[in-house]
């Protein structure tokens, strides 16, 4: 069972590629959901007011896979879809690329548009840190409060990363409740689930 993936462990630095006067500029970015992408690109509109496309890719998951090329007004296919391909070629995955380029007053065509955002983003994905990270599960267990040593000590035995955990009072007891939310790797989670659930007075679920 894989539960590995590829990602950059840090943002590039920011790299150059020229085509008959037009410059690329070329970043890359981890990323773990959609929602960072706008930020970013607003920052890098701010860095370049005077360019003229602003193209990106991303791909985010491991299990589920989400990813998006944007030609931002480049010809259809010519910009998002290259830099997309390098992405896969590199087979990475929670990750943003974005070129931005400035309009040097000659044409590249569409054989040279691609081969331009291609190369932007091939140069800005090889000076990148490129690290293995684990595909983890998420799951809460809930427990009364009498039950915390116990849990603990399975927490501690197996070696779960704790993600976060609080005290909330049960309205029927009146005795406090806890609820703990831990990650493991994805080829321990069965394991994992069977040994919380095998256990007395204590549930376990999946987020």
């Amino acid at each position: 069972m894989k539960d590995t993936y590829n990602t950059i462990a840090f943002p590039s630095e920011e790299s150059l590629f020229k085509e008959k006067s037009s410059k690329f500029f070329g970043y890359a970015f981890p990323i773990e959901s959609e929602e960072e992408v706008k930020p970013i690109l607003e920052v890098l509109k701010k860095q370049h007011p005077h360019a003229v496309h602003y193209c990106y890719a991303y791909q985010i998951g491991t299990e589920t896979i989400q990813y998006r090329a944007n030609d931002d007004g480049e010809p259809s296919n010519t910009a998002g879809a290259p830099i997309y391909g390098q992405i896969q070629s590199f087979g990475l995955t929670n990750v943003l690329v974005v070129v931005v380029r400035i309009y040097g007053g000659i044409k590249l065509g569409v054989g040279g548009l691609i081969s331009a955002y291609k190369t932007s983003a091939q140069i800005t994905l090889e000076s990148c840190e490129i690290i293995e990270k684990t595909i983890d599960i998420p799951f809460m267990i809930s427990f009364d409060y009498k039950n915390m040593n116990k849990v603990m000590r399975v927490i501690k035995e197996k070696k779960l990363d704790i993600t976060s955990q609080e005290m909330e009072i049960n309205a029927e007891t009146n005795l406090p409740i806890g609820k703990i939310v831990v990650k493991t790797r994805k080829k321990n989670a069965e394991i994992i689930f069977d040994t919380f659930n095998s256990l007395f007075e204590i549930d376990i679920k999946k987020l």
